[in-house]
């Protein structure tokens, strides 16, 4: 090979080594095996490192770099060698020997006399500093003179680099407005350049700044377009598993981050500085998904890693999660109070957020202890009360809410409680998804409970109104509806096809089924990805206040049934006045209602229990002494989550009067004040009724503007265009319901099931619907107060009324308690007078009667 052709092959081989590795191991061996000189064969050996590098092989590349160091100064060069130095350093402190690493290039930037490769090492020295040493405002120092030479030299992929880390260590600081306009102008420069990898870093960094923003949905977004990107180019990028991660945990999607990280983990090939990272993020993330043990090995470990790589700021975040996990196994004493306090006060020092936590953490140990520095521990954290982020603020209420408790001040805690949950809507209300709405409550869940523990002690009104503070919040926002996105639409699509496949093969025993059934939870994890895209909206929400409901009633009697600290209260609205009963324990009232919704499976099944019985226990273990303040009127109930499935038409003191259930008081309110539309009247048939549907065609004859869809017609995109809007809807379909992921809860028409996801592509919701289905009014409860599934997503889109099943129930004896809930609604009553004169209708055929009381209406 000629001196020319060598000269070619090693001019831009190291950019190429990062833009396209393939091609630079081809020409590094071609250099290689040829008779090139020192400094030629230095280059390659430099380009192999890096390739080596970039797939996490660290002994092998640093085996390469340091030959290119040794080649270098064989050559005599003295910036060859200073360039292939701060290769070395780098690459030594990504693998976890950041000292070494800073040695490296500490001697490279005292040798370089070019000033671009000075440029370049001080790029490389910051790179370390920032990203492995948390010294940020150091980084900077060395970033500035580094961005001088390189523009004077003209070398835009550096310059693209440079601005790249200044924007990370800007964003460190928490200058975002900087970092954001140094990231945008390094994207450019990587894209024009033709570097594909280097603009998929950037665009995976203004990921993090948009999280670091507080907008979780663009957030998710940017992080999952990275990931395609990163797999395109044959990457699976640890440090975007990690910051995946904790936004993933900020969405309390806590279960998805474990399974992430460990998956990560186990595959390995990745540097050791990464490694440790990534360990450490486990660790949060088994603490929130409530595996505590776990989460204190692993944090251990973190811990240890961190501490053999020299690295002070990140062990500190390792000896907070040690410290949170501990707390959460019950490992407290004065020695953890005053370990979680010198974390706290070195955080601060560092200006993290944080310093909140690991304050709120001594603090509250220190409460379980009665330590006399646990209020001033409280102060401290609660000082944090006016940072930007809605939950460090509200982190901070909470440790203002425990000092004044402890303190006696209850009048003040409940203000601290109510400007912590405030921050927390904030935060809710930047959500589209109907998902991560529901799962961002469960950041307030301690903070309302300590709200409702005080609220006890006040008038029956005040302890309503905070009830009410806390529960259905999510379904109470204004909807936000995913925009003709032909994605979504495809890829619900597919599902519809798979699911439907994936049935026929595990009815035929086909081994097929196995890869169908992987199919499916591929194409749902899509689905649920793409909806947590969503952007919420800043459209504010009516406070609820007690007066306006008991204004409201007008004979009606409202139980709301709260939980709080496993013990049931009922507050009972009737008559101008709110009264307030102890129950009794939460678990008796979940143990009734899990054993009747079993005796009516059982009924259903033409094995008839006594329901007598079972109603009778439901009254004792829901009501109690609160049925004597209920009167002879219509009843609305509202029970937390966990008891939405209740079947109330089997308690005694309710089988006569109109009965209907809310998640709360104030979508009740709002269901009520909601005007019925002038829209069609559509009724659904799905496959496989034993009934075959046959209600429908009675209906169809006493309404002939009617629209039917049955059979091939009963598609899930006919039967959404038939929906958007109606006045009145029927939908007569086997139903399922999916605890592990109730937005995939779903009804069986022709062409595949019609799922949650499906129904919120709806324009406008129907006014009433009536869903025939087993169990389609089964909700998942998430956290204190929130719930997923299938009637809940309805009523957060503004569906007034709807009647669905808590249990299965009989084909046959539905098509006939159909009808008769059709007539009454024909007739202008309420949902719950509905009910209730159908379920007059079925007395005397104990499978009609049982069939009768699994229905519930909701709302109005």
């Amino acid at each position: 090979m000629s001196a020319d052709q060598i000269h070619l092959l090693v001019g831009d081989l190291l950019t190429l080594a990062i833009a396209e590795p393939e091609a630079a191991m081809q020409q590094a061996e071609h250099i290689l095996a040829s008779d090139a000189d020192p400094s030629a064969l230095s280059v390659a050996r430099q380009a192999l490192g890096i390739v080596l590098r970039h797939r996490g092989l660290m002994d092998d590349a640093l085996r390469e770099l340091r030959a290119a160091v040794r080649l270098a100064h064989r050559s005599r060069d003295v910036d060859r060698e200073a360039d292939a130095r701060a290769t070395l350093g780098v690459t030594l402190a990504m693998a976890g020997r950041t000292r070494s690493g800073l040695d490296q290039l500490n001697s490279s930037i005292a040798a370089a006399t070019d000033p671009l490769v000075l440029g370049k090492a001080l790029v490389r020295r910051a790179h370390v500093r920032h990203y492995y040493l948390a010294e940020e405002r150091e980084a900077l120092v060395d970033l500035e003179p580094a961005l001088v030479a390189i523009r004077a030299a003209g070398e835009r992929v550096w310059e693209a680099r440079t601005l790249n880390v200044i924007g990370g260590c800007h964003l460190a600081l928490g200058h975002v407005a900087e970092a954001e306009r140094a990231i945008r102008a390094a994207e450019a420069i990587f894209t024009s350049e033709g570097q594909r990898l280097e603009a998929v870093i950037t665009l995976h960094n203004r990921g993090s700044i948009a999280f670091r923003q507080g907008d979780l949905p663009l957030a998710l977004t940017l992080f999952d377009l990275a990931a395609e990107k990163y797999a395109d180019l044959g990457m699976d990028e640890a440090k975007l598993v990690l910051e995946r991660c904790q936004a993933l945990l900020t969405a309390g999607l806590a279960d998805e981050a474990v399974e992430l990280v460990r998956d990560r983990v186990q595959k390995g090939s990745m540097p050791a500085v990464e490694l440790a990272e990534l360990v450490l993020v486990q660790a949060s993330a088994e603490l929130a998904a409530g595996e505590p043990g776990a989460s204190l090995r692993s944090a251990n470990k973190a811990r240890v890693l961190l501490q053999r790589q020299g690295r002070e700021w990140n062990t500190l975040n390792a000896e907070l999660a040690v410290l949170l996990a501990k707390q959460r196994v019950g490992s407290v004493g004065p020695a953890m109070v005053r370990r979680a306090a010198d974390v706290a006060a070195r955080l601060e020092a560092g200006g993290a957020d944080d310093a909140a936590v690991a304050w709120l953490l001594a603090g509250r140990s220190g409460l379980l202890i009665n330590a006399s520095s646990a209020s001033e521990l409280l102060g401290r954290a609660a000082r944090y009360r006016r940072r930007d982020s809605g939950l460090v603020r509200a982190s901070a209420w909470h440790a203002s809410a425990l000092a004044r408790d402890a303190r006696g001040e209850a009048r003040r805690v409940l203000s601290a409680c109510r400007r912590g949950l405030d921050a927390l809507d904030e935060h809710r209300a930047t959500l589209g998804s109907s998902e991560l709405r529901a799962l961002a409550t469960r950041h307030g869940d301690e903070l309302a409970a300590l709200a409702l523990r005080h609220a006890t002690h006040s008038a029956p009104r005040v302890l309503l109104e905070w009830s009410e503070r806390w529960r259905a919040t999510a379904l109470t926002q204004p909807p936000v509806h995913p925009p003709d996105d032909a994605e979504l639409a495809q890829s619900l699509a597919a599902l519809r096809d798979t699911r439907r496949r994936l049935a026929k093969a595990q009815a035929e025993g086909s081994q097929t089924a196995i890869r169908l059934d992987e199919e499916r939870a591929r194409l749902e994890r899509a689905i649920r990805q793409r909806t947590h895209h969503l952007a919420g909206t800043s459209a504010a929400t009516t406070r609820f206040r007690a007066r306006d409901l008991v204004d409201s009633l007008d004979g009606t009697g409202f139980v709301e049934l709260v939980d709080i600290d496993g013990v049931l209260h009922a507050l009972v609205a009737r008559s101008g006045r709110v009264t307030h009963l102890v129950v009794g324990p939460t678990t008796e009232a979940e143990q009734a209602v899990a054993f009747a919704r079993f005796a009516l499976r059982q009924t259903a099944r033409g094995r008839p229990t006594d329901l007598v019985d079972v109603g009778h226990r439901l009254q004792v273990a829901l009501l109690g002494d609160a049925v004597r303040r209920l009167g002879d009127g219509p009843v609305v109930v509202s029970p937390p989550g966990r008891l939405h499935a209740t079947p109330w038409a089997l308690v005694p003191a309710l089988t006569g009067v109109p009965i209907s259930v809310a998640p709360s008081a104030a979508l009740w309110l709002r269901a009520r004040a909601s005007a019925a539309p002038s829209g069609a009247r559509v009724l659904i048939a799905g496959p496989g009724l034993e009934s075959g549907g046959a209600e429908l065609d009675t209906l169809a004859l006493r309404h002939p503007d009617a629209m039917l869809l049955r059979g091939v017609d009963a598609t899930v995109e006919r039967s959404l265009e038939a929906l958007d809007g109606a006045a009145v809807a029927h939908v007569a379909a086997h139903g399922r319901f999916r605890e592990d992921s109730p937005l995939f809860s779903s009804l069986d028409l022709d062409d595949g099931p019609l799922t949650v996801h499906d129904f919120e592509r709806l324009g406008r919701a129907p006014h009433r619907i009536v869903l025939s289905a087993c169990e389609s009014g089964v909700v998942a409860p998430i956290g204190a107060g929130e719930m997923l599934g299938l009637v809940s997503a309805m009523l957060a889109m503004g569906s007034a009324g709807i009647v669905s099943s808590v249990a299965k129930v009989n084909d046959q004896a539905t098509a006939e308690l159909m009808l008769d809930v059709h007539a009454a609604m024909d007739d202008g009553e309420d949902l719950g007078e509905v009910l209730l004169r159908a379920r007059q209708a079925a007395r005397g055929d104990r499978v009609r009667e049982a069939t009768a009381a699994a229905f519930l209406a909701m709302g109005v």
